[in-house]
């Protein structure tokens, strides 16, 4: 049978024959193929009415998007004005409809890479902590907002034929130079503004790894805090340090068995942690949730976490893995976030949601393998 290609609105290479379609994008060793609806496994049972609210976060934030894709940043390329269009109707439909309404209107395409469909799946949490807007003897740790002298800078600023690449750092004499690293900031006074103070470092750091926190005051409110920035430095994750230097054993991994371990052994802690250069600032944020990469708020169980190198943010994902308790999570979400543990084009970290110490035990203890598919207007199949 001929072979027919066509090349598509959202920059990918579509090739026919018979009833297999797949789609090529421009990075290589990444396949879209074009699936169905009963092959994805939960979909009928699927309650997708908290999808559906997320995906409207997505659908405001794309409304204000003037690029021609719904995120510039990533290999394939959806149309913004497919998606607005898409969004404009989906306005217009009842709750009980919302399944016919993506079929109708979206494509599923499971995502391979180098052959294989399978991935790792994490999760993540908004954490919590104990703080004050002032310093006291109980509360006498910073939390920072974004230092005023970390100066950023991309190379396609100067020439767009050089790598789209985000430096972070200072000025020193006349040199630009790395920013601080997480134990130089520990040692001296930051050029930052201090939003709050909390009681101690371990949940600051649990902060900075998730990205937020919902924050108890002592007058008795809370205030929830978001990522700002970062200081540029490599992330390295807390719990392969301990297992390195043999502070924690195997199957003690876990965020929740992390957390209990450096705070009941403060002085061997800081050290490790340390190893950890990436230091993360943070901001005010005035939401029904922590506020993703997207900067919509994200919805538990329903947001998650992407190498967007691939996959756009604000895009639909179905979802197949497996929670901590080996649970099947078969579901619609909304890809609006990411995270600096988050890379390759098959890799997620699922969003929990908002708790003490049980969801983050929850939350750490998920590491599966898994796989999702893509929904694509069906304009730009």
């Amino acid at each position: 049978m001929k072979k027919i290609a066509f090349i598509l609105s959202i920059g990918l290479i579509l090739t026919s024959c018979g009833e297999d379609t797949t789609v090529s994008t421009s990075i290589e060793d990444l396949t879209l193929t074009k699936s169905s609806y009963s092959d994805l496994k939960n979909w009928q049972q699927d309650d997708i009415n908290m999808a559906i609210k997320a995906f409207k976060k997505s659908c405001q934030k794309i409304s204000e998007n003037k690029n021609t894709y719904i995120d510039t940043k990533a290999a394939i390329k959806i149309s913004t004005s497919e998606y607005k269009e898409i969004c404009r109707k989906l306005k217009n439909v009842r709750p009980t409809k919302y399944k016919d309404f993506i079929e109708e209107n979206f494509t599923p395409y499971l995502v391979t890479y180098k052959g294989q469909s399978e991935g790792k799946f994490t999760s993540y949490y908004e954490a919590e902590l104990q703080a004050s807007y002032h310093k006291s003897d109980k509360y006498k740790y910073p939390v920072y907002g974004r230092p005023f002298d970390m100066i950023e800078f991309n190379l396609q600023d100067f020439d767009k034929s050089l790598p789209n690449k985000r430096f972070v750092g200072r000025i020193k004499g006349n040199k630009f130079i790395p920013y601080y690293t997480r134990s130089e900031i520990y040692e001296k006074p930051l050029n930052a503004p201090i939003i709050i103070w909390g009681d101690n470092e371990v949940d600051i750091y649990v902060m900075q790894i998730q990205g937020s926190a919902l924050a108890h005051m002592d007058d008795g409110s809370y205030i929830r805090i978001g990522y700002a920035d970062n200081n540029g430095r490599e992330f390295k994750g807390i719990g392969s340090i301990l297992l390195a230097e043999k502070l924690i054993k195997p199957g003690q991994a876990s965020m929740g068995k992390i957390k209990k371990w450096l705070k009941e052994n403060p002085e061997k802690a800081i050290a490790p942690m340390n190893k950890n250069e990436r230091y993360v600032f943070h901001r005010f944020v005035n939401s029904d949730g922590p506020i993703g990469a997207q900067g919509v708020s994200l919805t538990a169980g329903r947001s998650l976490a992407v190498d967007r190198t691939f996959i756009p943010l604000g895009a639909l994902l179905w979802l197949e893995t497996n929670g901590p308790d080996k649970e099947d999570i078969n579901k619609l979400v909304v890809a609006q976030d990411i995270g600096g543990a988050i890379k390759g084009a098959v890799r997620g970290d699922y969003f929990w949601g908002s708790g003490g110490d049980d969801i983050l035990e929850k939350a750490g203890r998920m590491h599966a393998k898994g796989q999702y598919y893509i929904l694509l207007p069906n304009k730009q199949r």
